[in-house]
């Protein structure tokens, strides 16, 4: 027959208004839909029924569905920075004036050269890459990687700047219901009438789900429903947003569209919803499989259930003449709506032995004929159906009717959609009578009570007819068909797809059987079956039974795939959301860091935070500035913004041992009003972060961290607590933001700041390593008698809105004392005048406290702390090992950072042996000479040793091993 392909129907189409015209675009022809149509829809209306190729084969492909789980109608959506690939047109909205083209297609749609492939099919089979790809070695870099780069993805990815934005909320409910159909319309207004609060999301821009398409009465029904919820305070409803996901703890992630593809109404475009609820009840209906024949990909060929949408939601008719072919009684409905809407529906191919149904009957009625134990043995056509070949079912494909058709409606059955209840455990049981994986009521998902956090209704808990609520008939029994005909050919098999996208074919999986791919999970990342957008939704039941009968055991024994959020794919801008340009990492500011820009700061980048290099003022170069500020200091006192330093407040009756389990010293008996330095290893015995801590009272401690380690350390206490003693009575709070700290440091600090006025800090009132509160100059403060230069220091914490005011009276009462502000740099230089360590310049991830010469931080007085035992490995406690010692150059030239100091011989890579490097190099205006630690093998046993180090560019560099200390080995200055 001359094809007649897909158009508008004159009349129908609950969904659209054909009043309101909307023109857009598709591979450059310039085309018409009508307000309420989806892409598809509108595609189909202009008679255009292939829209895509598929990704190996590239072969023609039409929409097989009219939902999510659509594989075939991908397209690429928009243009510039709007332009977004792999849009399903089956649930993208139509909008006036959109730009869409095909994908995996060149040249063009209608002629791609990719389609060579389709004639070496017998050369591509699944899993051919692995064996294909191997040999000549030297080929894979040169030729097959490049090439396979380039046929890598369906779409284009995007090249210029998102323009839209972006958003996410948050919601606490008691009651979740996932999707807005029947059952899941009903639950929610059961629950929200209980009293319960109740949120109610649907992915589609209509409620009700089949049940207005498939029952006289359903959209009355759906219409009650609706505005019964509606009258209720305690519910929202939601539509166009679709779960992805469902975690731990009724954790639910939706994504809702609020302006998909229309930029022109300036709202976010789509709004990331992140939920927290007590409980969830998964509505979210069943999924229509096709049946596997030979060309039942070919574009015309859809699931019987798409045809009714395409024909009762938006008017359009994918075709004009209809077979029909079955294995359940649900598809009559197809062909009795498609002789309403006026279209011709020639046969109905029943596999089953009889068809005695309730809605069999119907069609019989009214003149459709009816072939029981019939089957489809092959599709003539290529780029549309053109005719349908039909044969027995219990047979082997031999053709006894040849029937003209542009439109072949299947449906294999159905399967609940189970991959939210599946996300966080809940298990399934196999449905022998509906040929169906469905929840296990008995084995949901569970909360951390251990109670179910999730239950199924309605057909997505395999109720599939829900004929409590829709008066539905009876139907007959389903007959499972997973290969048409039974007995079908090799030959034959090559052609029937199981995996439209991927090009996943019934050989394929009992190819993947054959090789020993038994497990489910390995044949489908042999066959890519299921992978990509698909993620199981069409592919999965089809799949598995085939593999199942390849292996010649049951269903069950075989299972499923994993499955994994998200149910559709996210894009990037909706899970970044706000977080993105300057607040992608956004830039932390101190209360004073606008003090800092006023007075020609140098910035230094440390982790979030930016911190003062150095101040270079009339000219001064960087090193000239940082010497200046050095000698301020030690003549004088400076200042510090030490605000970025990490502060986290740890609170409980477990505190105590709790943090002894974190710190390898002794917390739990630290004083209050008392300060002790503290290092943190990981569970491998690695110095991870180091800093004082103070204890506040009886049951709180402040933990003082590295800056960049502040939210790395509170991470890693929640960590322990969470995972390891979930039972102690711990509270942790990160509080860095909510302090400001300044440290005052130099032979004059305390001169400084008793004239602020209104503590006393004497050394008797404050000696070394403790703490105090009250006000100085009317600033409540927290003083802490700390010292990380060597210097009387005293660091000084306030609330952050008082940092700036506490900054400039400083500075304002210390103008005659030459206060001056000093930065990181100065600050290193001077602990590294003092041997005091840095973490990130003396530990990499490899180095322990023993290392360091810090063993006097350990207790011996506890049994255990985190890494303890780690550090008591034998290559741990080697005297091989390389420890911390001072470098002085011979001739005065500064040890580069980094460099190695090298050794004797060579090792097995040809490479220079090397004993010792460099961690942290400076020059010392204190001592006005370089100064270098480093780290060395069997270092401070060599004291007096030279070595050599390198020194690319020069000459090597000589230095002799000293103490690590160079500058006030007494300490008497911290005392001033």
């Amino acid at each position: 027959m001359s094809a007649t392909g897909p158009f508008r129907l004159s009349s129908g189409g609950r969904l659209i208004d054909r009043a309101y015209q909307l023109p857009f675009r598709f591979d450059g022809r310039h085309l018409r839909g009508v307000l309420g149509d989806s892409l598809a829809s509108a595609l189909l209306a202009n008679g255009q029924l292939m829209m895509g190729r598929s990704f190996k084969y590239h072969r023609p492909r039409g929409p097989v569905s009219s939902g999510a789980e659509e594989p075939n109608a991908l397209l690429g959506l928009g243009q510039g920075g709007r332009f977004e690939p792999n849009q399903r047109a089956t649930t993208t909205p139509l909008v006036g004036g959109m730009v869409t083209t095909s994908q995996n297609a060149w040249p063009s749609l209608n002629f791609d050269i990719g389609a060579i492939n389709n004639k070496l099919y017998r050369f591509l089979p699944a899993g051919f890459y692995y064996k294909t790809f191997i040999h000549p070695r030297p080929a894979w870099k040169h030729l097959f990687e490049p090439i396979i780069r380039r046929s890598a993805g369906l779409g284009k990815a995007p090249t210029e700047k998102d323009p839209d934005s972006y958003e996410q909320a948050y919601a606490f409910v008691d009651l979740v219901v996932v999707g807005g159909g029947i059952a899941g319309l009903n639950a929610a207004l059961e629950a929200a009438q209980s009293g319960k609060s109740v949120a109610v999301l649907e992915q589609s821009g209509h409620w009700g789900g089949r049940t207005p398409t498939d029952h006289a009465d359903g959209a009355e029904k759906i219409a009650a429903l609706v505005e019964s919820l509606q009258a209720l305070p305690n519910v929202q409803l939601r539509r166009n947003t679709m779960a992805t996901g469902l975690y731990d703890h009724g954790y639910l992630l939706a994504r809702e569209a609020l302006a998909d593809h229309d930029p022109n109404q300036g709202i976010p475009r789509q709004r990331l919803w992140r939920i927290r609820a007590g409980h969830v009840i998964t509505a979210t209906g069943a999924l229509e499989r096709p049946l596997s024949f030979a060309g039942n990909d070919v574009p015309g060929v859809i699931l019987a259930g798409a045809v009714r949408d395409f024909i009762d939601l938006y008017g359009v008719a994918p075709g004009k003449r209809i077979v029909v072919v079955t294995n359940n009684d649900d598809a009559y409905r197809t062909a009795l709506m498609a002789l309403d809407a006026g279209l011709e529906v020639p046969v109905v191919l029943d596999a089953r032995r009889a068809a005695d149904g309730p809605l069999a009957a119907q069609a019989r009625k009214r003149g459709i004929r009816v072939l029981t134990g019939a089957a489809i043995a092959g599709i003539k056509g290529y780029r549309a159906v053109e005719a349908v070949k039909i044969c027995d079912q219990m047979g082997s494909g031999e053709v006894r009717e040849v029937v003209e058709a542009d439109c072949v409606a299947m449906s294999g059955g159905w399967s609940p959609v189970v991959h939210l209840w599946s996300h966080c455990g809940g298990k399934l049981n196999w449905d022998e009578a509906q040929a169906m994986f469905s929840p296990d009521p008995a084995r949901p998902p569970t909360g951390a009570d251990g109670k179910a956090m999730a239950s199924a209704v309605g057909a997505a808990a395999g109720d599939l007819r829900v004929a409590g609520l829709t008066a539905a008939p009876d139907e007959a029994a389903i007959m499972p068909v997973w290969v048409m005909p039974e007995h079908a050919t090799r030959q034959m098999r090559f052609k029937m797809w199981l995996d439209f996208q991927n090009d996943v074919k019934v050989s394929d999986v009992q190819l993947a059987a054959q090789e020993g791919y038994e497990s489910v999970e390995h044949t489908k990342r042999y066959t890519t079956l299921g992978m990509a957008t698909d993620q199981g939704k069409l592919s999965n039941i089809n799949g598995l039974a085939i593999l199942s009968g390849a292996l010649s055991q049951p269903i069950p024994r075989t299972g499923t795939t994993t499955f994994r959020p998200p149910y559709t794919p996210l894009t990037l801008g909706t899970i970044a959301a706000e977080a993105r340009d300057a607040i992608f990492i956004p830039l932390r500011k101190t209360a004073i860091h606008d003090w800092h820009e006023e007075h020609g700061v140098h910035w230094e980048p440390v982790g979030l935070w930016r911190r003062p290099y150095c101040y270079p003022v009339k000219g001064e170069s960087h090193a000239d500035a940082v010497a200046r500020e050095i000698r301020a200091v030690r003549g004088g006192v400076g200042t510090l913004d030490a605000s970025t330093l990490g502060k986290i407040i740890v609170k409980g009756p477990d505190a105590g041992k709790f943090l002894d389990m974190i710190y390898t010293g002794m917390m739990s008996t630290l004083p209050v009003g008392k300060c002790r330095y503290g290092l943190v290893c990981t569970e491998n015995g690695f110095l991870t972060d180091d800093g004082v801590v103070a204890r506040l009272s009886e049951d709180s401690w402040l933990l003082h961290t590295t800056s960049g380690g502040a939210d790395r350390i509170h991470g890693h206490l929640e960590d322990w607590l969470q995972c390891e003693w979930w039972d102690w009575k711990v509270y942790t709070a990160n509080v860095t933001e909510q302090w400001a700290q300044v440290a005052v440091v130099g032979p004059k600090a305390r001169t400084l700041l008793e004239r602020l006025g209104g503590m006393d800090l004497s050394p008797e009132a404050l000696p070394f390593m403790g703490w105090v509160e009250g006000e100085l100059g009317g600033i409540p403060v927290r003083i802490y008698r700390i010292s990380f230069s060597g210097e009387l220091s005293f660091e000084i914490g306030t609330p952050a809105g008082r940092g700036l005011e506490l900054w400039e009276k400083l500075h304002e009462l210390g103008r005659d004392l030459g206060v001056t502000p000093y930065g990181t740099e100065a600050m290193h230089v001077m602990r590294a005048e003092k041997g005091f360590i840095m973490i990130g310049d003396e530990t990499d991830g490899t180095v322990i406290p023993q290392d360091l010469g810090l063993g006097w931080a350990i207790s011996k007085k506890k049994e255990d702390y985190i890494g303890k035992r780690a550090q008591e490995r034998s290559h741990m406690t080697s005297p091989d090992r390389w420890k911390l010692v001072g470098l002085e150059s011979l001739d005065g030239r500064m040890i580069p950072d980094g460099a190695y100091a090298v050794a004797d011989g060579v090792n097995s890579n040809g490479q220079r042996n090397t004993q010792g490097r460099v961690t942290s190099t400076y020059i010392s205006p204190t001592l006005s000479k370089p100064i270098a630690m480093g780290l060395v093998h069997r270092g401070p046993d060599r004291m007096g040793d030279v070595l050599e180090f390198t020194n690319p560019g020069g000459e090597p560099v000589k230095a002799r091993i000293v103490d690590p200390v160079f500058f006030d080995k007494e300490g008497t200055r911290s005392n001033g």
